[in-house]
């Protein structure tokens, strides 16, 4: 109960950034999230610059490049969405190769959106594959963070990959059965899939619930030594995690009086 896992996002190594506790990883990426996000769009080099801090970051911590790069991935939906705004947003136009007419204000939008949020997403990912999902968890514990909350994402992270197990075994079962989702006509078969999905998941958890309360589960996760020594964050932890900020705060100041 008290165990934690190795997830997809995380990348075992020995550096500086993966010994930091969790909670000073999480405060310095909060912290270089905000300054991101309060640069002026109109700074581009800004954020060119901030990259290069994620790069190096990244190379401190000894995280492939590949590793990186494919994790990014999840923001495609929110690139999508972003392509669209200069065709759909109102205000002046910018011809492009005098094919098509670009809004002015959707162009600075979608850069806005582009640039703070890839750089959002990569510090996240950078946190997650330098941070075990048991200390991640901890570390917002020590934060202060609503126990219920910690809870709620403890339970989602654990059993995510069991639901997505449970899909695996059903869509292999539907195959073996000839099942070939082809069309609208399908989609009735899908339906009840994912309501059966739902009862299995459902039923899991409760079986779940009743093996942890029988284990003495009152409704908080139990600490062991290891994870108390690990919360412990020095001064020179806290200098180190802040790094990270500290320079993108320089970047940003440079950006709003530049």
């Amino acid at each position: 109960m008290g165990a934690g896992h190795a997830h997809k996002l995380y990348r075992y190594a020995h550096s500086p950034v993966h010994v930091l506790p969790a909670h000073c990883k999480i405060v310095a990426v909060l912290c270089f999230v905000v300054i991101v996000v309060s640069t002026p769009r109109a700074a581009v080099w800004a954020f060119g610059l901030y990259a290069l801090l994620i790069a190096a970051t990244a190379a401190a911590a000894r995280v492939p490049a590949g590793f990186f790069l494919t994790r990014l991935l999840i923001e495609v939906p929110f690139v999508a969405f972003a392509v669209l705004m200069p065709f759909v947003a109102e205000g002046p136009r910018v011809d492009v190769m005098g094919l098509i007419s670009l809004s002015q204000s959707g162009l600075w939008g979608a850069w806005n959106i582009l640039a703070k949020g890839t750089l959002g997403v990569a510090a996240s990912v950078l946190l997650a594959a330098t941070t075990e999902l048991r200390e991640l968890l901890l570390g917002l514990q020590r934060l202060r963070m609503p126990p219920l909350l910690v809870q709620i994402a403890s339970f989602m992270i654990r059993y995510g990959d069991v639901i997505t197990d449970e899909m695996r075994r059903m869509r292999i079962a539907r195959r073996s059965r000839g099942f070939e989702a082809r069309g609208v006509r399908h989609w009735g078969v899908l339906a009840k899939s994912a309501g059966a999905l739902f009862i299995r998941s459902y039923e899991r958890g409760e079986r779940v619930h009743l093996a942890m309360v029988s284990r003495g589960y009152t409704g908080t996760m139990p600490v062991t030594d290891a994870d108390a020594g690990a919360a412990i964050a020095t001064r020179t932890h806290w200098t180190r995690a802040a790094a990270l900020p500290a320079a993108a705060l320089a970047v940003c100041l440079l950006g709003w009086t530049l």
